[in-house]
């Protein structure tokens, strides 16, 4: 079955506001097995949304429309489906009832005229009941074509549609559709791609789509089948073998985990506690750790040396090193590494120290040079990285290399 999304409001054209709703609904339709094929944005104008749910309704067998259906006279959403699809609007008693009691409770002691238009359902529509709001979502079914109205605010549309529309489309769609995200770091989306390409050129259920992410590259495998547990079947042998191909790269296999919270659970299993030394990164990589829930148990101490002066008083970081060898060296990597265990006297500390220019490179040196170490059960590990790009991608490529190999080292020396 295929779905489309339109989105109607001209301040999306204008990016107003930032269209969750679109990425929000596609992810929802993912889960239920629908093909998508196209997504539209329209502005509020009546002739070119009609232009659109005409075309929408003629190459889709749903189409998803969000926005539009408040009370004032550029909201016709509604109104233009209505017309298309040849559904006359009238008065809902049911929902015209909802929406006084939803404005006796409310501030108005007077209901404004224009908001009963909301009132107004096309004749023969599935009403959907809206608790965070006063217009209703709508289910228009006509000649085997089918166009779900929903409203535009975020806290309206996604309790209707998990709450009704998800399973409105369920019983709908005969097949199941089930996905499974493995998540790799480490390695380039190049050469996750020549390692699997073996199974990407037979694929036919299941399938494997690539992502690339900052640092990461994330491989959704996706099977369609008329049950769960034989979807579940067909997707299971997929995983085992890519894991099986990228080892110690893979760091989840599930949808939610970050790579932060991939270390912080590996911490918590092994009882480490840690600490951050960082120089570039400017305290980005302790804020991405102590965003997980629970990071307190482990988080230690973060240090953010940016002078050398402060890499000598806080990580005890040898004036002769940074003399001979400089700020961004992997000798002086190791030697912040160690100093912050020892500093906050915790089991494992990583550091990062490097050029995120866009200033201040050399030939020698240049932008973009990082050098990333740990430090765990005496042993000190120093990765050099040269990274490409602005500052801030610099910066950000510093942090997952750093949380990376932080979560390297724990598995080779604690396992």
């Amino acid at each position: 079955m295929v779905v489309e999304l339109v989105s109607v409001g001209t301040e999306l054209l204008l990016g107003n506001i930032v269209n969750t709703n679109t990425q929000y609904l596609a992810e929802q339709c993912a889960l239920l097995g629908l093909s998508m094929y196209h997504q539209v944005v329209v502005g509020d104008n009546q002739e070119r949304l009609a232009e659109v749910v005409r075309t929408a309704l003629g190459r889709s067998d749903v189409v998803i429309l969000t926005g539009g259906l408040g009370p004032t006279e550029d909201d016709l959403t509604k109104e233009v489906c209505a017309e298309v699809m040849g559904m006359p609007l009238k008065e809902d008693a049911h929902t015209r009832k909802r929406m006084e009691a939803y404005f006796k409770n409310g501030i108005f002691k007077v209901i404004p005229d224009n908001n009963w238009k909301q009132a107004l359902v096309p004749e023969g529509a599935i009403v959907l009941d809206n608790d965070n709001g006063t217009a209703p979502g709508l289910i228009l079914e006509k000649d085997g074509k089918t166009a779900i109205l929903l409203p535009g605010p975020p806290s309206e549309l996604y309790p209707l549609f998990k709450g009704q529309v998800f399973p409105y489309l369920k019983k709908k769609q005969p097949e199941i559709l089930r996905s499974q995200m493995v998540k790799i770091c480490g390695v380039g989306e190049s050469q996750v791609e020549a390692e699997l390409l073996d199974l990407i050129d037979k694929q036919t259920n299941p399938t494997i789509a690539p992502y690339a992410k900052t640092g990461e590259v994330h491989l959704r495998v996706t099977a369609r089948a008329k049950t769960e547990e034989e979807a579940k079947h067909l997707v299971k042998p997929v995983v085992k073998e890519i894991k099986r191909r990228f080892g110690d790269s893979v760091y989840s296999v599930r949808e939610e985990e970050t790579l932060e919270m991939a270390v912080v659970k590996l911490l918590q299993k092994y009882e480490l506690t840690v600490t951050t030394a960082e120089s570039c990164t400017g305290g980005l990589l302790a804020g991405r750790l102590v965003n997980v829930p629970g990071a307190s148990e482990v988080f230690r101490e973060g240090f953010i040396t940016y002078a050398n002066k402060a890499k000598r008083k806080y990580l005890d970081v040898s004036k002769s090193t940074l003399k001979k060898y400089g700020a961004v060296s992997p000798e002086t990597a190791r030697e912040m590494a160690i100093g912050g265990a020892f500093a906050a006297d915790s089991d494992v500390c990583v550091a990062v120290t490097g050029i995120a220019g866009p200033e201040g490179g050399t030939e020698e040196k240049p932008v973009g040079l990082v050098y990333i170490a740990t430090y765990i059960k005496d042993k000190a590990t120093v990765k050099k990285f040269q990274f490409k790009g602005n500052r801030e991608k610099v910066r950000e490529m510093a942090v997952v290399r750093a949380l990376d190999l932080l979560r390297r080292s724990i598995l080779e020396n604690c396992r």
